[in-house]
């Protein structure tokens, strides 16, 4: 695909996928969000990790409202999140690989819960993020009314919804929200180094992880442990099992094959 509103790249086994749409704050439109899709299904084919970050001085301000009047007022909300926001946010959340959201800047609306979709959200301290629905009369969509109350608890989920208030990236991750918040002179350089790590790392058992964990939340603690059982077995077939265990033996960095 030609993209016309990301920017794709790889580099140190992870691929980068930047959102660039700067001068509209990176606001998502239909064109968007098709190529964010293909371009998140392409990353996990090829790379060991993926990180979404935004061009310019945000992260993403959401759904954009500035298409025209008409457009906006006239569309089928239902439709288009089950269209166009459903495919994309499984896409992230499912993915098979390690995927980092690197919050440059303010991330507001549906930009805020793409952020979250992914399994690690690291941001510059200057970022925000902001349930920002109720401000012209929605709920919060895009896995929003998902991610908060498991994050960060019912009472801080429903005060983000309700009074639409922005939560600075310090408190988000005093909160749970995201996993760490980084001085904005370190923010490229800390990210990039996360994700070159999680590209060295054991893809495998990345992957079973991410299963393991997201699944707890509809089992009992015996489905819990039974599935940790299986998803443990597959992990100790790989080769990666025995390179870790070789390279501990040997005191030696592992050396993963991964993918």
């Amino acid at each position: 695909m030609d993209y016309q509103t990301i920017r794709l790249t790889h580099t140190d086994g992870y691929a980068e996928i930047t959102l660039d749409r700067p001068d509209v704050k990176n606001a998502l439109n239909t064109q968007m969000r098709a190529e964010l899709l293909h371009a998140v299904q392409s990353a996990a084919k090829e790379a060991r990790a993926i990180v979404i970050t935004g061009a310019g001085d945000a992260f993403c301000s959401g759904q954009d409202l500035s298409d025209g009047k008409k457009s906006v007022l006239s569309a089928n909300l239902e439709r288009t999140l089950r269209d166009e926001y459903m495919p994309l946010l499984r896409a992230i959340f499912d993915c098979e690989i390690p995927t980092i959201s690197a919050v440059n800047g303010a991330a507001a609306g549906a930009g805020a819960n793409i952020a979250l979709a992914a399994d690690v959200v690291i941001a510059s301290e200057r970022a925000v993020f902001l349930q920002a629905f109720a401000r012209i009369g929605l709920i919060p969509d895009a896995g929003g009314t998902y991610w908060l109350p498991r994050q960060v608890g019912f009472a801080r989920a429903m005060g983000a919804a309700l009074f639409a208030e922005p939560v600075p990236a310090k408190k988000a991750a005093e909160w749970g929200m995201i996993w760490e918040a980084v001085p904005d002179g370190e923010f490229e350089a800390h990210w990039r180094a996360r994700a070159a790590r999680l590209a060295a790392g054991p893809t495998a058992a990345y992957g079973n992880a991410k299963k393991a964990i997201r699944e707890s939340y509809g089992n009992s603690l015996e489905e819990q442990l039974i599935l940790e059982a299986r998803l443990q077995g597959r992990c100790g077939k790989t080769r990666d099992f025995r390179e870790g265990v070789l390279a501990f033996q040997e005191k030696r960095p592992a050396s993963y094959e991964g993918r």
